[in-house]
């Protein structure tokens, strides 16, 4: 069948028969639910800056690319939401979702989502997610993959201890990076059930006020490589262990911070012999909890030597004990980048011996 687009739709053919469609106040299409009921798999979308308040959406096409410009168009529930689940429901497969943020979800069973993903595979970028119940939240899906890239997460959880700033469900993989995952309500930062995850060059963090369980939760079987990120336990956290995983943990070039009086940096369930747990910090008080683990070339100390901890600035100082202190890991461990803050990154640079920690000196 030949698609026939209309000029009055406002709309622009892309290639392969795909089209554009522009969203915005004044436009044909002026909120994004009216372009979810017309769409094609394959289509792109472009939402202009600015608030679409109560416009809740699903979106059943494969494909799609979906994205603000002329910066960050906001999706504010205000009391609504599509299915009685999410202000979006992705049933499709294949979306991509750019820059684009989402607030304010609530529904009847507390677990109100920025986006509930129903279909195969995501990716999110750019997007920032705040205050609902909970952030993204995933079904299960053996054939899924998730991204998210260079996202801010924050204030999402009912206080249930239920909902968190992001749940993935069982997919094959999840991989989240560069992104800033804070003050989740009683919830974790980051929860997945997924057979793989990276969790990567990332800043997970309570700091001064948060009130998070975990700071992450790997429950399920599976493989986890936890690399290169800020991970920080505020003094009000709900939970005494920062991360809790039951699959084979590769954790490596981290800083952990508890600022808690006292915890557990690190808690696997079981014997994880395949676990490795490498040129890590562990600032603060703590135990670690890893049962037949490789444990190498970590420091543990109250004194690390940071620019300011108070600020949580994690970087490291001229006289810091981490300098230098670390060992090569395999190298499909090794860390790559670090995170920058504000959602940024650049490229890890040793100099001689590998300094032990999320940052090099």
């Amino acid at each position: 069948m030949i698609r026939t687009l209309s000029l009055l739709a406002l709309i622009t053919a892309g290639p392969a028969n795909s089209a554009v469609y522009h969203v915005g106040p004044g436009m044909p299409y002026e909120t994004p639910s009216e372009v979810a009921a017309v769409a094609w798999d394959g289509d792109t979308i472009e939402i202009e800056v600015g608030e679409y308040t109560g416009d809740v959406a699903v979106w059943t096409q494969n494909d799609l690319v979906i994205r603000g410009i002329g910066g960050r168009p906001h999706i504010i529930a205000d009391g609504n939401s599509a299915e009685g689940k999410a202000i979006w429901v992705i049933k499709g497969d294949n979306t991509i979702v750019e820059n684009i943020e989402f607030s304010g979800a609530t529904v009847e069973d507390n677990n109100g989502a920025g986006i509930r993903l129903e279909g195969t595979n995501l990716t999110v970028r750019n997007c920032y997610f705040h205050n609902n119940e909970n952030g993204i939240l995933t079904g299960p899906n053996p054939d899924s993959e998730i991204l998210v890239e260079y996202s801010e997460f924050a204030n999402n959880g009912y206080g249930d201890g239920y909902s968190h700033n992001m749940y993935i469900g069982r997919v094959a993989k999840f991989t989240l990076q560069f992104s800033y995952v804070h003050h989740a309500r009683v919830g974790h930062q980051v929860k997945s059930r997924a057979e793989e995850n990276y969790i990567m060059y990332n800043r997970l963090m309570d700091e001064r006020t948060g009130t998070s369980s975990y700071i992450i939760d790997l429950p399920d079987p599976g493989k986890g490589f936890v690399i290169g990120n800020e991970l920080q336990q505020g003094r009000d956290a709900e939970n005494w262990a920062m991360i809790h995983s039951a699959q084979d943990l590769n954790l490596i070039n981290n800083t952990l911070v508890n600022d808690r009086r006292s915890g557990i940096f690190v808690s696997l369930s079981g014997s994880r012999d395949a676990s490795v747990i490498q040129n890590n910090i562990f600032a603060g008080r703590g135990e670690i909890e890893a049962t037949g683990a490789t444990l190498r070339s970590n420091l543990l100390s109250e004194d690390v030597g940071f620019v300011d901890r108070e600020e949580h600035d994690y970087r490291l100082t001229a006289t810091s004990s981490a300098i230098n202190a670390g060992t090569t890991p395999e190298p499909a461990l090794q860390a790559l980048w670090e995170y920058i803050h504000v959602i940024n990154r650049k490229e890890r640079e040793e100099r001689g011996p590998i300094d032990v920690g999320a940052h090099t000196f």
